[in-house]
């Protein structure tokens, strides 16, 4: 038997009425999924093939609360997202049999460090420091499903005023659509998160700002930005 120099806990996020919780594996993100977000990036929001970046299972901060506000930005943005959790193999599969290995649903938020993003963009680098950082994705609990969400209400409020406001039938590619496209490029399964893009209005927040992202079905996601670390 091996023994380990470390002990270091695996990210987990709670399910809704159970005492189990989720382990996670990978977190995956997609980008521009909703037109109006496209348009306000500079994008064209036909429907061309999607595309990704991932972040650390160590982002995730489940239950939201009180995070501090991140280091080297002074550009930190809000992207309230619907997350989906997958339970079963998914490799090179139909829409149909990607929709059978959804788990369930949460809210999430996709915080980006946009100045740093903005300028990996425009060197031609990939976006790791503008999204891949402490405390960047925040996450509800996950509500079991039957099939995936294909609609409803997805909403984000910066102090009681509303910020991101969509429908999720609003995506260019659906849930099915989405995990059956990138299991063509992993094999896909349990402990898979995929937040799904935003709507349109993201926008800055700074410490003391209180978000709190709402889909329809899901509850809340409460998070208050704190000081600086």
């Amino acid at each position: 038997m091996t023994a380990t120099l470390f002990h270091i806990p695996q990210p987990a996020v709670p399910v809704v009425g159970e005492a189990a919780v989720y382990p996670v594996r990978r977190v995956f993100c997609v980008a521009r999924n909703y037109a109006g977000h496209a348009r306000e990036m500079g994008s064209d929001p036909s429907r061309e093939a999607p595309f990704y970046f991932t972040k650390p299972a160590d982002a995730l901060v489940p239950g939201g609360g009180e995070i501090p506000y991140p280091p080297a930005t002074a550009n930190l943005h809000h992207e309230v997202e619907l997350v989906v959790a997958l339970s079963a193999p998914v490799f090179r599969a139909s829409p149909a049999e990607a929709a059978r290995a959804v788990f369930g649903h949460a809210i999430g938020l996709d915080l980006t460090r946009r100045d740093l993003q903005t300028q990996a963009k425009d060197m031609g680098r990939p976006w790791c420091l503008g999204k891949a950082f402490e405390h960047s994705a925040p996450i509800s609990p996950i509500l079991r499903a039957a099939a995936p969400l294909v609609s409803g209400d997805i909403t984000l409020e910066v102090n009681g005023e509303v910020r991101q406001h969509g429908d999720i039938s609003d995506m260019i590619w659906p849930i099915p659509d989405l995990v059956a496209h990138l299991s063509n490029y992993y094999h896909l399964g349990e402990g898979d998160l995929i937040f799904t893009g935003t709507p349109e209005g993201v926008g800055p927040v700074r410490p003391g700002d209180v978000l709190t992202g709402r889909i329809a079905g899901l509850g809340e996601l409460r998070l208050v930005i704190g000081p600086e670390s």
